[in-house]
């Protein structure tokens, strides 16, 4: 069996964390369904609420279809100190919820992130991200404050580890600033979920340069992986109209894998020579307009076929 396994999430069914970005409304149950059906073996647990609360119920629901629950995304305004605490608590809580269903094979994730399209700012100019518009070096230590403080309770209390997933549209976007976070925080605490999508949209790639020499830049720090693509046309178009994140989102910016610039072939070759021995997150937002969810799924997971996996 190849040491790398291969999930999905219930953002590709629409379910974003976003106010007024929801895709279709499609149940649990279907997605989970459909998720099994186009060849994918874990999944990511989404939104609270959207997959069961309770323990039972949401280990039912996946032992039913053999999935294991691979991790969970838990965003938090950490530049604001106001904010840690309840931050903290939400983390736990999903920390708490993932850890009772855990595969005996692996133990899931705790993804935090900052509190994405929380910012007029930083959500207009994703992509293109000037650096007079980061953290003050207050903020910073306010932000990386906060993440620790967040992954020591969390793996004191459930015993999961942590990792940060850069992301557009928050504070932690471009190259330089994944970069200040890792050297603000102790590896040992805080791994990094990297993404390939975010970071060519934040690195501005063009051709899957940035994301190649990314993955040795930070090879210490990555935990866990989502295979998500980029669309640079969509990224000039989304400059030249002075378009948001989420106007760029519908604009089809994150395409499916394989119609972009990020070069996955590289990637793989690259997780398989590191000896990478977990999961790779599919994801790609799937909004009205844009097709089929369960369609988009099955491309995508047969494109990876042709990669070996």
């Amino acid at each position: 069996m190849d040491a790398i396994r291969v999930a999905n999430a219930p953002c590709s069914w629409g379910s974003l964390e976003f106010d007024g970005m929801q895709g279709e409304t499609i149940t649990c149950d279907r997605m989970l369904d459909e998720l099994v059906e186009t060849g994918y073996a874990g999944t990511e647990l989404g939104d609270w609420g959207f997959m069961p609360t309770a323990p039972d119920a949401l280990r039912a629901a996946l032992q039913q279809r053999g999935v294991t629950m691979v991790g969970a995304f838990v965003p938090v305004a950490f530049r604001h100190e106001a904010a840690h605490a309840p931050g903290i608590e939400a983390a736990l809580r999903v920390a708490r919820l993932i850890a009772a269903v855990a595969a005996p094979d692996h133990a899931p994730w705790l993804i935090l992130a900052d509190d994405n399209g929380g910012n007029a700012v930083r959500t207009r100019h994703a992509g293109r991200i000037a650096p007079e518009m980061g953290l003050s070096a207050e903020e910073w230590r306010t932000f990386a404050t906060g993440v620790e403080r967040a992954a020591h309770a969390i793996h004191e209390e459930t015993g999961l580890r942590t990792a940060f997933h850069h992301h557009c549209a928050g504070y932690v976007e471009t190259p330089e600033e994944i970069t200040r976070l890792l050297e603000m925080t102790n590896p040992t605490l805080v791994g990094l979920v990297f993404d390939t999508g975010h970071y060519a949209y934040g690195a501005d790639d063009r051709d899957g340069a940035q994301v190649r020499d990314a993955l040795e830049r930070f090879a210490d720090r990555i935990r866990h992986i989502h295979f998500k693509d980029f669309d640079p046309a969509v990224a000039d178009a989304a400059r030249l109209e002075n378009l948001d994140y989420f106007q760029a989102v519908a604009r089809g910016v994150f395409c499916e894998l394989g119609k972009g610039c990020v070069d996955f072939a590289h990637t793989v070759d690259w997780l398989r020579r590191r000896g990478y021995r977990g999961w790779i997150v599919v994801e790609q937002d799937v909004l009205p307009g844009m097709g089929m969810p369960r369609e988009s799924a099955r491309r995508n997971r047969e494109f990876l076929k042709t990669l070996g996996l």
